[in-house]
């Protein structure tokens, strides 16, 4: 089992990774002409529609630089649960920042569910300062973030079959399986589920810019795909 997996027991709603990664990457085209050079589409002024992408999540790793003993880390901490059957990481969580924190043996940690940059790292922090006080040489050492998910509405129906028609090198729409259109976007490279209500979900980022500049990409997309 990888070590960035999530734990069995949570049931997610949206693809999984490998049900994304699965999608066929598209090859060299334009997002508006499908049949032109490729230079994807990059607004060279902010688009005025008024609409930010909230961020949601962010998930970060830090490399704590020691051996943990998960066993004792389960017993001594608060909020703490392991189960080497089901999942091999203690699950920590704490209230503020609201997050959970994954421990491996390795001394690798992931830190899930802050709402900004700040806010994982204080969390990642927060999380290392527990390990050390339990008896462990731990350090705070490679600080990465390593997906940022934002989400917004455009506030209009979108037809996804007409999307998904014009734009299927770049997208993935199975509504009997999953009832959001998947666009892989190449530049930024960036996931969006995209869904017929006009709500968006952004996923794949590694800087807050990347959520924005995708949104600027597609929302002129989205807007020639509005139901009348």
């Amino acid at each position: 089992m990888s070590e960035y997996e999530g734990p069995p027991s949570v049931k997610l709603m949206a693809p999984s990774i490998s049900d994304l990664q699965s999608v066929p990457t598209p090859g060299p085209t334009n997002f508006y002409n499908l049949a032109s050079p490729a230079v994807p589409f990059t607004p060279s002024t902010p688009l005025d529609h008024g609409i930010e992408p909230q961020i949601q999540n962010i998930v970060s790793t830090v490399n704590l630089a020691c051996k943990l003993d998960l066993k004792k880390i389960a017993l001594h901490a608060r909020n703490a649960e392991y189960n080497p059957k089901r999942f091999a990481a203690v699950i920590m969580r704490i209230r503020e920042p609201r997050t959970t924190a994954l421990l491996f043996n390795s001394g690798k940690m992931v830190c899930t569910g802050a709402k900004s940059e700040e806010e994982s790292r204080l969390a990642a922090r927060k999380y290392a300062r527990v390990v050390q006080k339990l008896g462990f040489p731990a350090k705070f050492t490679e600080f990465k973030i390593q997906n940022m998910v934002g989400s917004c509405d455009v506030k209009f129906p979108i037809r996804l079959e007409g999307l998904f028609a014009q734009h299927g090198q770049f997208s993935h729409y199975e509504p009997e399986l999953f009832p959001g259109l998947i666009y892989r976007m190449v530049r930024p490279k960036i996931v969006l589920l995209i869904f017929v209500s006009g709500k968006v979900v952004l996923t794949g980022a590694k800087q807050r810019d990347d959520i924005h500049r995708a949104f600027d990409c597609i929302y002129p997309i989205l807007k020639n795909f509005r139901k009348k």
